[in-house]
């Protein structure tokens, strides 16, 4: 994980309903908080622990995270199962979790879905149409292109770029 200055790295998670003509789908996203790339996330049609961990193991597996990171959800179930927590102790993640009831808490998530939901839309004609526009969404454009004001104008993918060779410098 890019450390953004002295700020602690962290991690933001949270889980949508996405319909399509086939029922519904969750989707599971885990958000860098530093550069707003999206590091994990899993389409499924239970929203349970096993979609929150899946999306966790990409982050994992993307990022290597020293210990130390802070991870903030909202205390719905799949967050707040011994599974999950296990994983997080295991990494040495601080788990950081929303006052019941309160969205705002959760800000950056809320808003990443928001953005999304407008962007792309909450309803596909199939599950895979759904899973190959997500991909498309998040992989491609979201992560790759779209620019973010609060990022001086660059996409994540850029920002982090620009990060490490600040960095290195």
């Amino acid at each position: 994980m890019l450390r953004g200055g002295a700020a602690q790295p962290a991690l933001g998670g949270d889980v949508t309903e996405i319909l399509t003509g086939g029922g519904k789908l969750y989707l599971a996203v885990i958000l860098d908080l530093f550069s707003r790339m999206v590091v994990g996330w899993a389409l499924s049609a239970a929203n349970d622990r096993h979609l929150a961990l899946r999306a966790l193991e990409q982050a994992l597996r993307r990022r290597c995270p020293e210990a130390g990171v802070l991870h903030h959800t909202d205390q719905g179930s799949p967050y707040a199962s011994g599974d999950y927590q296990r994983v997080l102790t295991a990494h040495g993640i601080t788990c950081s979790m929303s006052r019941r009831g309160n969205a705002h808490d959760n800000a950056a998530m809320e808003s990443w879905f928001s953005t999304m939901t407008f962007e792309l839309g909450d309803r596909f004609e199939t599950h895979g149409d759904a899973k190959a526009k997500l991909f498309d969404y998040i992989e491609v454009f979201y992560n790759q292109e779209r620019r973010h004001s609060t990022l001086g104008y660059l996409s994540p993918g850029e920002f982090e770029r620009a990060a490490r060779m600040r960095q290195a410098a």
